[in-house]
C-alpha cells in the first residue's frame, strides 16, 4: 500500500469523504489517505495531525514527495488539538484506532468546543462505543460499510451533525450494515459466533454453564444468529 494505491480499508474511508472537503486526518501516520485525496482533487486542503514525531516525519516526507506541502499542514498535536478555528475544517477522519480511543479523542475535542460537519471513523474495535458516542453527541450516521483485509474486518462509519436514535442492535451491528447484510458482514459475525462457541465449551468444561457469564454470552450468540440468519 502507498498513497497511490490505498488498502481496501483506507479506500473505503476515502470514499466517504465529501467532495471539496477541508479535511483533518487525525493519526495519519504516512498521510496516505490525505495525500491520495489531494492527488485526486477530492479535497481542497488537508490538516495532518500526529501525536508522535516519527509518524509526523513520515507524513511530512510523503507530502513532500508528492509535491503537496502547499495544500496541507502537518502538525504535532494530540487529537483534535491539531485543528485551529481558522483552518475551516469541515470533515474529520480518524482511522485505525480502537473505538474507545476514537471516542476519547472526540470527547476531548468536544470539551474544546470543536464540532465538525462530517466525521468518517474507522474503529478497529468497539464499534458500538463509537456509534453510541455519535448518537449522544448529536451526530447522525448516514452510511456505513465493512471491508475485509486478510483475516481482519473493518467497519467504516460516516456521520453528519444531526439527531438520531439507534436500537441496541443498531449500536452493535450498525443501522446500515445489519440491513444490507453483505457477505463480508455475515463473515465477520460468523467468525464471532465461532469464537463464542469455543467460550461455551470452556465454560461448560469448567462447570459454569449455569452462570450469568454463560447467559450473557448466550444472549450475544443468539443476537448474532438472529441478525445474520
Amino acid at each position: 500500500m502507498d498513497s497511490i494505491h490505498l488498502s481496501p480499508r483506507l479506500k473505503a474511508v476515502a470514499d466517504f469523504v465529501p467532495l471539496n472537503a477541508r479535511l483533518a486526518d487525525i493519526g495519519s501516520d504516512h498521510a496516505y489517505l490525505p495525500v491520495n485525496l489531494l492527488l485526486n482533487d477530492k479535497i481542497s486542503h488537508a490538516i495532518v495531525g500526529e501525536v508522535a514525531k516519527g509518524p509526523l516525519d513520515n507524513a511530512h516526507h510523503e507530502l513532500k514527495k508528492r509535491h503537496l506541502l502547499e495544500r496541507a499542514d502537518v502538525r504535532l498535536a494530540s487529537g483534535l488539538a491539531a485543528i485551529n478555528d481558522t483552518d475551516n475544517v469541515d470533515t474529520v477522519t480518524i482511522a485505525g484506532m480502537g473505538g474507545i480511543l476514537i471516542s476519547n479523542i472526540l470527547n476531548a475535542g468536544k470539551q474544546q468546543e470543536k464540532t465538525f460537519k462530517t466525521l468518517v471513523l474507522q474503529p478497529n474495535t468497539d464499534e458500538q462505543i463509537v456509534r453510541r458516542w455519535l448518537t449522544t453527541q448529536h451526530y447522525q450516521i448516514i452510511d456505513e460499510t465493512i471491508v475485509q483485509e486478510e483475516s481482519h474486518f473493518y467497519e467504516i462509519i460516516a456521520a453528519v451533525v444531526g439527531e438520531q436514535q439507534l436500537s441496541d442492535l443498531d449500536l452493535i451491528f450498525g443501522p446500515y450494515l445489519r440491513v444490507e447484510k453483505t457477505a463480508t458482514f455475515v463473515a465477520k459475525w460468523q467468525k464471532e459466533s465461532e469464537r463464542i462457541a469455543l467460550i461455551f465449551k470452556q465454560l461448560q468444561a469448567a462447570g459454569k454453564s449455569d452462570t450469568d457469564t454463560y447467559r450473557q454470552w448466550q444472549l450475544r450468540y443468539n443476537q448474532i444468529q438472529a441478525v445474520i440468519s
